[in-house]
């Protein structure tokens, strides 16, 4: 208890601001503090723990083993110490949380229209950051505290996350219609023969649609691959490509006259889409009220 009496705990709310954002400024704006003393928070803290807990790479600090180590303890202590200064329950109206949320361009699609206005009437001062990432890369995220909330596709995740299903998502078909014989769809042959747009966050990843293929040692032959939901479907008028994508992800069919929607050749098992958070945060009454506002919103579709 003495060795507490030597320490400014808004020494250790700097660092913990500082191993999520990893980056001065952004930890300086997010406390409202000017760079330079943040720069000499982090200083001290490094006299503090004798150790260089960030260090610069490129333009973003890597956590020391020590800094990783500290981060988990770090968080439920600040948790704890706001629940016993500031106990008064969640107000959406009147809340400033920042909330870290991880998706791909199909979720942001999905969601974030009908989120932002929700949130424009009903908690003006909640602010969000979005990061996108494979599904490797948000599960990692979640666990290591970089992002409260991630939304995708988790066939299995794992203890060290919650998951809760939001809807079932079916894959679609889609070519330029002029490119498709009369009856607008395609034998599992000719399917396979003409080339594919594929998306995926890297090049060569395995998703639903290639394990469906293994399952029939078969291949596809893919002419493009790309990480953007949303645009795939622009790459179709005027060419062969076949595009077998979430059926979500879709613009409406009003908006696409030219192109045929049709089911794929062979069956493709449909997908839960949900989202995952650390148990630590599971009764964190902000980031609940977060998730059933997304769950109502993604219920709906």
């Amino acid at each position: 208890m003495n060795n507490l009496s030597r320490i400014d705990l808004n020494l250790l709310l700097t660092l913990h601001v500082l191993l999520q954002e990893r980056h001065i400024s952004r930890a300086a704006a997010r406390l409202h503090k000017s760079q330079p003393a943040v720069s000499h928070a982090l200083a001290r803290l490094r006299e503090l723990f004798d150790d260089p807990l960030l260090v610069r790479e490129g333009n973003t600090l890597r956590p020391s083993a020590k800094a990783q180590a500290l981060q988990q303890p770090l968080q439920q202590a600040l948790a704890g110490l706001q629940q016993v200064v500031m106990p008064e329950p969640f107000t959406p109206a009147h809340s400033r949380r920042h909330f870290r949320l991880a998706m791909s361009d199909y979720t942001a699609t999905l969601l974030l229209p009908a989120l932002l206005r929700r949130l424009r009437e009903h908690a003006p001062h909640i602010t969000l950051g979005i990061s996108q990432g494979s599904r490797e890369a948000m599960l990692a995220a979640v666990a290591d505290g970089q992002t409260d909330l991630a939304l995708g596709v988790f066939p299995q995740p794992p203890a060290q996350v919650q998951h809760e299903p939001l809807f079932e998502e079916r894959f679609v078909s889609v070519a330029d219609a002029a490119s498709l014989p009369p009856g607008g769809t395609l034998s599992l042959q000719a399917w396979l023969t003409r080339p594919h747009v594929a998306v995926a966050m890297r090049p060569g990843m395995e998703g639903e649609i290639e394990r469906a293929l293994q399952q029939r040692h078969l291949r596809r032959r893919i002419a493009v691959s790309l990480p953007h939901w949303r645009v795939a479907a622009e790459l179709l008028p005027g060419t062969e490509f076949i595009l077998t994508i979430a059926r979500r992800s879709l613009p409406p069919e009003t908006q696409t006259p030219g192109l045929r929607r049709f089911e794929p050749p062979l069956p493709i098992p449909p997908f839960v889409f949900g989202q995952i958070w650390h148990p630590r945060n599971a009764h964190d009454p902000a980031l609940c009220w977060l998730r059933a506002q997304i769950a109502d919103i993604l219920g709906n579709f």
